[in-house]
């Protein structure tokens, strides 16, 4: 399974001000472009706090657009989605997954979710590798993540990230913002991941910069 990490950041790579806001830190034409993208894909991933706090849909939403929606994925350990919840309730219409460390909840299951047990590591989290595996068993091939600063840093803390769509707004939020990417446990900067440059696009005021592995 190929990994694509998207990220949607200030100049100084943050994601939210430190009061959780950040709607819309890029523009338009950078949202459409992530539209596009998860077109592209066969599932889209976040993790729970980001669930929780944005109720998002996941969803390719463009004007015209007819063809297949990714399915949805969402790391929930402790399965604390809830059936009112948008993923939920249109689980019977898009493929939705929960990644879960646990027996499946029966109420999840009853609206259509299929959830999926991985063992688990550290504080009851996912084993990153085992979910890649067990989404692959599902015969999805293509994974488009777009969690929390958390999940961002998992990933690439595993060395399961083949390329990053990074969009970038010209603003600053500062230290306090909450950052892009979590802990990664570099202690030099041989052991920090390394990405080449392979395209870069003007996307209105923002940047859109492509990476690959390597």
């Amino acid at each position: 399974m190929s990994v694509t990490l998207k990220l949607a950041t200030s100049l100084d790579g943050r994601i939210a001000t430190a009061a959780g806001e950040s709607r819309w830190i890029t523009g338009a034409q950078s949202r459409e472009q992530v539209h596009r993208l998860r077109a592209a894909h066969d599932a889209v991933l976040v993790g729970i706090e980001t669930a929780l706090a944005d109720d998002p849909e996941l969803t390719v939403r463009l004007p015209g657009y007819n063809g297949r929606q990714p399915a949805r994925v969402v790391l929930d350990s402790r399965q604390r989605l809830t059936p009112d919840c948008k993923l939920v309730k249109t689980a019977r219409d898009v493929p939705t997954y929960v990644i879960a460390t646990e027996d499946p909840s029966p109420a999840l299951l009853a609206a259509g979710v299929k959830v999926l047990a991985v063992r688990a590591v550290g504080e009851d989290r996912p084993e990153l590798k085992t979910v890649v595996k067990a989404l692959a068993a599902e015969g999805l091939s293509d994974l488009f993540v777009e969690g929390g600063g958390q999940v961002a840093g998992s990933f690439l803390r595993c060395g399961l990230v083949d390329t990053i769509e990074w969009f970038r707004a010209p603003i600053l939020i500062g230290g306090e913002g909450r950052p892009a990417v979590g802990a990664l446990a570099v202690a030099a900067l041989a052991e920090a991941p390394h990405f080449r440059r392979v395209e870069v696009t003007a996307l209105g005021d923002d940047l859109w910069e492509r990476y690959a592995r390597g």
